[in-house]
């Protein structure tokens, strides 16, 4: 019972995030491809008139942080065999790094650094997450290695990002970044359902 729950909110939650994202973009002030292409995700969370649906994707963000939360505290612990602790700190990291991303928005000089601090954890610490579940794990299995592989992806992706800050491109390689989270959740969803 504890899986199918928690498995559940993973589901609901990256596809939540998937569909929260894609609307929002669809009615942001630019076309779907140059909202995606050259927009940042953090920007269809701003409340302007740019965004009309800001309040959808910090939605998402808020709902993705909470079924992280659920699904690996309520069961994926249990599969966690060694540095549960390590485990632990970096859940609690990465979802409220995401929940704070959803409270606090960018392009405000006051509050943008909280913003940024809030993507940083969420990102990179969603990364390093994964990473880390793979290895802590009993055994290095299908759903290990699937796990290890989107967690390099991403932070691949988020140095790329870092580096290049200034780019044009850079939205790109952010939605690189946050997507290995997001579909690593669901395929963790999946998982939890069939066990």
């Amino acid at each position: 019972m504890k899986s199918k729950v928690a498995g559940i909110a993973l589901i609901i939650g990256s596809l939540y995030y998937l569909l929260a994202e894609v609307i929002s973009a669809a009615f942001f002030k630019a076309s779907i491809s140059n909202t995606y292409i050259f927009h940042t995700i953090s920007e269809l969370g701003i409340p302007n008139g740019n965004s009309p649906l800001f309040w959808l994707m910090n939605s998402a963000f808020i709902l993705i942080g909470l079924t992280l939360l659920l699904g690996n505290f309520y069961k994926l612990k249990d599969l966690i065999i060694k540095n549960k602790s390590i485990f632990y700190i970096f859940t609690l990291i990465t979802a409220f790094g995401v929940i704070i991303v959803g409270l606090i928005h960018g392009g405000n000089p006051l509050t943008s650094g909280y913003h940024t601090l809030g993507a940083v954890m969420a990102i990179l610490g969603g990364n390093i997450l994964m990473v880390l579940i793979s290895r802590f794990m009993g055994e290095f299995g299908n759903y290990q290695k699937a796990t290890l592989l989107l967690g390099i992806i991403g932070l691949i992706a988020f140095w790329v990002m870092f580096f290049n800050i200034q780019s044009i491109y850079m939205p790109v390689f952010e939605r690189l970044s946050v997507y290995t989270l997001i579909i690593w959740s669901f395929m963790t969803g999946i998982f939890l359902l069939k066990i």
